[in-house]
């Protein structure tokens, strides 16, 4: 091989070896840190140090900033995923735990539970823009791909909050059945889904009326009805599957989004909260709180394939797509 065919093979091994892995972040709420799990090697390459009690987590857009909702240190704060170093804290309300990136990259939608407000938060001018009465014990959150609509959950007023993002204020408030933990529109806006942990079931609205479509209940052969708790759930990118988080249930449900037929259940660890998926939608990891350890999942099998051990009590995760 001539010189410079050579050079120019060697330096491009080594830039490919300079490439790094998608990672899945996760809040480990009794120990105050993020773990961080390499998607190719499914290992923990690092830990990083946060507020107190971390749970609702998400990346900006280009994936170059991390938001973390620090619950006990009543702030959001913006990590630098490279380095791991905290940027600044941005104003939040009481004890925030879920919240949701509005698709301009810029405004934030916090639920605050000890204050039965959601805080919109403007995350360039690093202030608070509204603050929007809702029922008692917010939690979840999700924004409409739209932009136009959020959504709060109160866990005690069991209602999800309809918002105008453009006024700030509510236009329309759904009953759901007990403590309603978690909500994500579907990819096209169409519909909407609320999780209730202690109803044990799952609520589909219409977008445009909001009115209710459907209800997912859940069951497994012995496991008592009460422990099937549905928490956290995430859609693939297509919207064809829903992965439900079942809490003390320690299972995972999944569900066919156009038929909702509950099609499998898998069993992970201990008291399963949250979920996120990899670039791909190739493997789903689900964050077991009691267990202290992440499941990961294939989703062409539906079949765990590894359990990550992580810090205590992991609670919410996030992917962050690296190039």
């Amino acid at each position: 091989m001539q010189r410079p065919l050579l050079l120019a093979a060697l330096m491009g091994l080594s830039l490919a070896g300079k490439a790094q892995s998608d990672e899945i972040w996760v809040s480990n709420e009794k120990d105050d840190t993020i773990s961080v799990i390499d998607v190719e090697t499914l290992e923990v390459v690092r830990t990083v140090q946060v507020g107190e009690r971390p749970r609702g987590i998400t990346f900006s857009k280009d994936h170059s900033v991390l938001y973390l909702c620090a619950s006990d240190s009543d702030t959001v704060q913006v990590i630098d995923p490279d380095s791991g170093d905290i940027l600044r804290e941005l104003p939040s309300g009481d004890d925030p735990e879920q919240f949701v990136l509005h698709p301009d990259n810029r405004h934030l939608y916090i639920a605050n539970e000890d204050d039965a407000i959601t805080t919109v938060v403007d995350t360039e001018t690093q202030s608070v823009i509204a603050e929007i009465n809702v029922g008692i014990e917010p939690e979840g959150m999700a924004v409409s791909p739209d932009g136009k609509i959020a959504i709060t959950t109160s866990e005690t007023t069991n209602m999800a909050h309809w918002i105008d993002t453009e006024a700030q204020v509510i236009f329309a408030n759904t009953l759901v059945d007990q403590r309603p933990r978690h909500a994500e529109f579907t990819p096209d806006g169409s519909r909407l889904w609320v999780s209730s942990e202690i109803g044990g079931t799952i609520i589909i609205f219409d977008t445009a009326t909001q009115g209710e479509l459907a209800k997912i209940s859940f069951e497994i052969p012995g496991i008592h009805a009460d422990r099937i708790q549905p928490v956290g759930f995430e859609m693939t990118q297509d919207g064809s599957l829903v992965f439900v988080a079942l809490g003390p249930a320690n299972h995972v449900a999944v569900v066919d989004a156009a038929t909702f037929e509950v099609l499998d259940y898998i069993l992970v660890g201990r008291r399963v909260w949250h979920l996120a998926f990899n670039r791909d939608d190739s493997l789903i990891f689900s964050t077991n709180g009691v267990s202290g350890d992440v499941t990961v999942i294939d989703v062409a099998s539906l079949k765990p394939i590894k359990t990550i051990k992580v810090g205590r009590f992991p609670w919410g995760a996030a992917l962050r797509e690296t190039n």
